[in-house]
């Protein structure tokens, strides 16, 4: 069965993210919807609660994400791990460019297929964010 997340591991998990989701970096404070914890690795993948395998993460990335940590590519032939911010450098695998993400290793590819960052609407809102100095 699984268990609830304290509170304490929670705020834990949002303050050391600066209250940023930590897979596409947009604020809390910039979306109506509540934030959300993610098991970078999913409970039934043999993920734990542990602070070390929980990110914080925005209701939009968390959904697409799901229990996936990783997906195949256009060559079908080779699995690449997702995107995983305790051990990834998020600068490494990504660029941003005009609102857009844009990957620079499979990696960011992978990545950008799962949580797709850069459906229409989310382009919009971190455009804008980044015009009023709130993104990233």
């Amino acid at each position: 069965m699984r268990q609830a997340i304290p509170e304490r591991i929670q705020l834990a998990v949002a303050q050391r993210a600066n209250f940023r989701c930590e897979y596409c970096h947009i604020h809390s404070d910039d979306l109506f919807l509540s934030f959300e914890i993610d098991h970078i690795i999913a409970i039934k993948h043999g993920g734990t609660n542990a602070i070390e395998n929980l990110a914080y993460a925005c209701p939009h990335c968390n959904q697409h994400k799901g229990a996936d940590f990783a997906t195949l590519l256009n060559d079908f032939s080779n699995i690449v791990v997702l995107y995983n911010p305790r051990i990834h450098n998020w600068i490494e695998h990504f660029d941003i460019s005009d609102g857009e993400i844009i990957a620079k290793t499979p990696i960011g590819q992978a990545s950008i297929k799962i949580f797709k960052f850069n459906e229409p609407d989310l382009l919009i809102l971190r455009k804008l964010l980044f015009e009023l100095g709130r993104y990233p």
